[in-house]
């Protein structure tokens, strides 16, 4: 459980950083119908940065699990995005594949923020 914790925290924080240090990759996956596309990369990097953070501190782990989960409900449509953005352009059958299959994978993502964010008990009923 902790190692799961602590692996997730790197990737968000870890990506949330990216966010700002290299955002072409993200700003490139916005879907065209949204509005201020560097507003919303840097917002979901702070929300990512946060979220990584929450996960490490007892205190604000149930509220960093359920936003991160709301996060990556919320970027869905990116990641469809580079989806259609791929297709578009030709790229391989192997590309296109990996980015569909990576469409559920989100849901295995959001199922182990999920299981992270969860009050455990011990066997003596301590948390």
């Amino acid at each position: 459980m902790r190692g799961l914790r602590i692996l997730l925290a790197l990737a968000f924080v870890t990506a949330g950083v990216l966010h700002f240090v290299k955002p072409e990759p993200y700003l490139a996956i916005m879907p065209p119908w949204l509005p201020a596309h560097a507003l919303l990369v840097q917002i979901s990097g702070v929300a990512e940065l946060a979220g990584g953070i929450g996960l490490l501190v007892e205190r604000w782990r149930r509220a960093a699990g359920i936003g991160l989960m709301a996060l990556l409900m919320a970027i869905l449509p990116a990641n469809v995005q580079m989806l259609l953005n791929y297709q578009a352009r030709g790229a391989p059958a192997s590309e296109i594949t990996l980015l569909w299959l990576r469409l559920p994978l989100q849901l295995l993502l959001m199922a182990a923020v999920w299981w992270v964010f969860q009050p455990r008990t011990s066997v003596r009923g301590k948390r």
